[in-house]
């Protein structure tokens, strides 16, 4: 792209965004040598006073919002980096839990842009220092750091943070990362610091990640041994070596992240509360997680996309929803474990509409009916699935909508348009 082409500080974020979409050789590009340049050059190694680093197969989302919610609770300006999006860029930073109107992140681009020079930066590395250099210009207190793919190569572990999470282990990703789940938990592992706090939330994770741990000397807490958890049917309790907390509330979010959570900011060093905790728990809520969108039939949106995500929304569809009928609209990607992810929630679902996603790594309709049983319903897109599901499901029946980012944000963004034009 000639130099006339290069967006300014003014510029349009959609016209920022088309731009980053075409500047580099390839959408996901692991490795930290260009990225490493530029964040040296504009001083945005260490965007706030404690950073916390989180990665996952699933999890990571949740396990931030979490401790998001706490530490807002708790009075500290924080600021939140995560991905993908839902439906607006803006969604993947959040300071103080806003996201920012698009003149600032046109403005961090437009910084990124000059700092970078002839340095060749991905789409997700040049939103990464984007993300640091608008911490930094905010001065929060905390930032929380979602990883974007792995762990050791993502542009995120530039940073010089000081607790890292590990919130989940399972094969995805299998062309960047493998099939081997002891070289899935090396890379995972490779966010640890010597001599910082290192959580674990997996339970009997591969010994890969301890082994990485004890080589460069990261205080390792694995749950079942460090830190533990155990649910009751109104509350829960979270222990860590000599701490523990008894009856606490359960969050709308994934148990075993809330106990990680709690262990990573337990072993921060930031002031929290018995109070913070508490309220924070309460609070703490996020978009595309078991989240709630209407009332008759009950519509729930979950990004579950692989078969560990898949496991834990069918378990809590049979706690939340026992005996109910379970209708499923999903739509997938094609480099996702379909077979397995559709087996997981055979379990449940008793009527299935098939979506096909758009885009060069979407997964057809048809190639989903392969795993469904026969009386699965084919449609063009999600949208389609969706108002079929409407027509067929019974007042108290259940509808799901699950597969991808990509499914859930079609059919929010369905959804809204739907309120805005009164349901027409």
């Amino acid at each position: 792209m000639s130099k006339h082409n290069i967006p300014q500080a003014t510029s349009s974020l959609p016209m920022w965004l088309d731009y980053l979409e075409n500047i580099h050789t390839s959408a996901i590009d692991l490795g930290l040598d260009r990225v490493e340049v530029v964040a040296d050059k504009a001083n945005l190694r260490k965007p706030a006073q404690t950073i916390i680093t989180v990665a996952g197969t699933n999890g990571k989302g949740s396990t931030c919002s979490i401790m998001e919610a706490i530490l807002l609770d708790a009075g500290y300006k924080v600021g939140v980096y995560s991905s993908p999006h839902l439906i607006r860029y803006n969604e993947r930073v959040r300071i103080d839990g806003q996201v920012l109107p698009d003149q600032r992140h046109s403005q961090a681009f437009a910084f990124v842009e000059e700092q970078r020079g002839e340095t060749s930066l991905s789409f997700f590395e040049f939103g990464t220092l984007a993300a640091l250099k608008l911490f930094q210009e905010e001065s929060v207190d905390v930032v929380l750091l979602e990883v974007g793919l792995g762990g050791r190569l993502d542009a995120t572990n530039i940073v010089h943070h000081d607790v890292s999470i590990i919130t989940s282990l399972a094969v995805d990703h299998v062309d960047w990362l493998g099939d081997d789940i002891e070289v899935i938990g090396y890379e995972k592992a490779g966010i640890f610091r010597s001599d910082k706090p290192a959580i674990c939330g997996q339970p009997e994770a591969p010994a890969s990640v301890a082994a990485h741990a004890d080589d460069i000397g990261a205080k390792l807490y694995q749950v079942g041994y460090q830190f533990q958890y155990q649910e009751h049917i109104e509350s829960w309790d979270w222990y860590c070596g000599a701490f523990d907390m008894k009856n606490l509330p359960k969050p709308s979010l994934p148990l075993p992240n809330a106990a990680t959570a709690l262990t990573a900011l337990g072993v921060s060093g930031l002031e929290i509360t018995d109070v913070n905790v508490v309220n924070g728990l309460k609070n703490a809520k996020l978009a595309g997680r078991m989240q709630k969108v209407s009332g008759s039939p009950v519509t729930i949106l979950d990004v579950a996309h692989n078969p560990h995500s898949a496991g834990y929304l069918a378990e809590q569809l049979q706690k939340q929803y026992p005996n109910k009928r379970i209708h499923c609209v999903l739509g997938m990607l094609k480099d996702k474990d379909i077979e397995a992810t559709i087996s997981v929630l055979k379990e449940v679902v008793s009527f299935w509409y098939l979506g096909s996603l758009e885009g060069p790594r979407a997964a057809t309709a048809d190639e989903l009916k392969q795993y469904t049983p026969s009386d699965a319903q084919v449609f063009g897109s999600p949208t389609f699935a969706y108002k079929e599901a409407l027509i067929t499901a019974a007042k108290d029946d259940i509808i799901i909508v699950a597969g991808s980012f990509y499914t859930v944000a079609e059919i929010l963004v369905y959804l809204q348009l739907q309120r805005s034009s009164g349901g027409k």
